[in-house]
Order: C-alpha cells, then structure tokens, then sequence
C-alpha cells in the first residue's frame, strides 16, 4: 500500500454525534442510541502522520510567496468548523510593495466600451452576507497535516453587481482577475503575477464575489484586504487576492503565469498555452481523517476514526473506508448529508483493529456517478501506528 501511495502522489503533484477534542482529558460519554462509543472514555488520540515535512502549525513561516500558516484540523467539531481568522491557512502572505495607505481603486476595463475605475465607498452599498465557503490551496499536498484548507463566513460584492457598471464589445470575452502581487523579495517557490482568467459567464455561475469582510471583520491583510475574489468550490489560486483589476479579454487570451504554475495541480493537460483549453479548477467530493481517537468502552478498546468530506458539485454521504491495501471498502458509520458542498462536513467511523501494527487510512466515494480525482490516486492518505487492541 505504501508504494502504491508515494508512486500515486508523485504522478499527481508531477447532526453527527459529539467528538471529543484532541488533546482534551479522557471523559465520559452519555449514552446515546446506536452509539458504540456510549458509557466509554476516550483515553486520548492516536497521532495521523505521511511523508512531508514537519512545520508548526498555525504559525506563520516566511513572507510574500514564500509565507505560510497551516491549520490544525485535528480539533474540528461540530462547533467549530469556521475557522477563526488568525488560525485560516495562508498561502501568500500580503506583499510588502502594497501601499494602504491611498485609496484603493478597482479598474473594470478592457474590451468594454468604458474603462470603469470604482472605490471602496462605492461598492460598499452592495455589500452583502454571502455564507460560508471553504479555500484549499491547490499545492496543500503535506500528509502530515494537509492544513493548507479552512473554511470562514465572507461578506461582499456578487461579481454580476460589480461586472453590471460596464458594458463589454466582446459578448464571447473571458474575464482577466487580477490582484497586486509585488514583492521586494525574490521568491523561492512560486512565480509573481496574481491572475486568473475565467470563461464568460464561468464567474457569475459559480456564485464568484468581491469579499470584502471575514468572520464579521474586514479582510485581514495575508487574506487580501481589501478585495479578494473568491470563487466558490474552486481551488485557492483561482480566488486572486488584493483584486485591482478585471478586464474582459478576447477568447484567445494566453493562459496567465499563475495559470500555468499550478496546472499540474488542477488536473490541466499539460500546461496550455491558451486560458481558453483550461478545465474549471475545481474541487472534486474529497475526504481525510483528521484524528484517531483511542476509547475504552465496557473494558476494551475501540477506535474513532474522525475526518472531513469536501468538494463537488451535489452532495454525497456515500463515503467508504478501509484500512489496509487489499481489504474491502465499508461505509463509514456515520456521514451526514451536507445541505451545501461551499464547506467542509465532519464523518467518523468506529473501529477496532484486528492486530497491533501501522495502517493506511483510505477513503473513497462510493458512487461511480461522482467524480474524485484526488481520492482515486490515494492523495489524503493519511497513516496511524496502533499499539493497543
């Protein structure tokens, strides 16, 4: 199963029932019905682990495009599933060329037939609650930790309100989202040049807006304030940061540098010349354990295996799991249907192991109507080295 994993990764990259917290002293459940947990103390968690290495959690590391902050997703909960602003992943950190201190401006241009240039002060009246959206950067590819994924309540302007102030030439034109992206410092693993360029009408389908507010407060600076483009149930490249520019472009526009950086991660063929031959970047039905829980219940031990399922376009619960290479796929034991896929859901699955010894936690969608790329390579596969049964 190992190899078949790192060989998979390689090709790549080339209500539920209350869950006890990570970490937290063991505790008493109540009895619930159909609980297997119930009468039982969780004596603690059992460590998830993968090749990669091992950075701090939630705590920034660099500056510019070599920033980074990785959330700690083995604390999820029912309660907590917003994640709270000095805690949300950051993949680029605010460049440190960006003068605040004048007046933001939006250019609305290209092939329209005139240039709008909007302020803050008049957006601000159609600015509205626009929910909970989770982000996952296309490269969040540690298996230690995969915390390159959060999700936030964001407030903000529907792009069709903002695309309404100007009138394009170009009816077949693709819109070019840009942000400001310089750095006084070279990067060491990314290329400069925040833009993506969407199919017309691609934007305004996929529910896309202007975020301007986080959790209840303006955008912090690593997050894009002012302005942030976010495009629901696409990866985090496509959601441009400090937007100050979107311009309609003709159908043959190049790919932009951004585009091409990370097509290999958002399933492109190859890396096109043309935005036009790009697929949407969009995240498929994905699933990863988060934390094992080790549980005594009426004097044996029992394990929780508790996780995340993300992604697609219609909701799933048919989520199956197993545990070594060769076993067959179960349903895990309890997975809610999510009202929405704009965020992330909580599953778990109890389990007791048949020996001591490591396992590979593996999940699928157990629907072969439902696309998974990620999951069909063995991408979050995640390891646990059990010790007691």
């Amino acid at each position: 199963m190992a190899g078949t994993v790192t060989t998979s990764r390689r090709e790549f990259l080339q209500g539920l029932l209350a869950v006890g917290l990570a970490g937290v002293s063991p505790r008493v459940v109540t009895a619930q019905a159909r609980d297997p947990f119930a009468g039982g103390i969780m004596a603690g968690t059992r460590p998830l682990f993968g090749r990669g290495p091992d950075n701090p959690l939630e705590t920034m590391i660099g500056s510019g495009l070599d920033a980074r902050l990785i959330t700690d997703l083995s604390t999820l909960t029912p309660d907590t599933l917003i994640t709270p602003n000095e805690r949300f992943y950051v993949r680029t950190g605010c460049p440190d060329l960006l003068d605040l201190s004048r007046p933001w401006a939006l250019r609305l241009g290209g092939a329209v037939k005139r240039p709008v240039t909007l302020t803050l002060g008049q957006l601000a009246p159609d600015v509205a609650e626009m929910g909970a959206h989770l982000l996952e950067c296309a490269g969040n590819s540690n298996p230690r930790y995969f915390g390159l994924m959060s999700a936030a309540r964001w407030s903000g302007v529907p792009i069709a309100r903002v695309l309404e102030r100007v009138q394009p030439t170009d009816r077949r034109g693709r819109l070019l989202v840009s942000g400001f992206d310089r750095h006084s410092q070279p990067s060491r693993t990314s290329t400069p040049g925040a833009s993506w360029i969407f199919g017309a009408g691609e934007l305004e389908r996929a529910g896309a807006f202007l975020a301007t507010g986080m959790n209840g407060v303006p955008l912090p600076r690593d997050h894009g304030f002012p302005l942030r483009l976010i495009v629901p149930r696409w990866y985090g490249c496509a959601c441009i940061k400090w937007v100050n520019a979107i311009d309609i472009v003709a159908d043959g526009a190049a790919a932009t540098s951004q585009m091409k950086e990370f097509a290999a991660r958002t399933f492109q063929r190859d890396r096109p010349d043309l935005a036009r031959d790009y697929t949407p970047a969009v995240i498929d039905h994905a699933a990863m354990p988060i934390r094992v829980e080790q549980w005594v219940v009426d004097g044996r031990v029992l394990y929780r295996v508790v996780g995340i399922l993300w992604g697609g376009e219609q909701p799933t619960d048919a989520l199956a799991i197993r545990f070594r290479s060769g076993e067959p796929y179960v349903r895990v034991d309890a997975c809610t249907k999510p009202a929405s896929t704009t965020t992330w859901t909580l599953w778990w699955h109890a389990w007791r192991p048949p020996s001591p010894g490591r396992y590979d936690i593996v999940l699928k969608i157990d629907d072969p109507n439902i696309r998974s790329r990620r999951l069909d390579l063995y991408y979050y596969v995640r390891s646990v080295d059990i010790e007691q049964i």
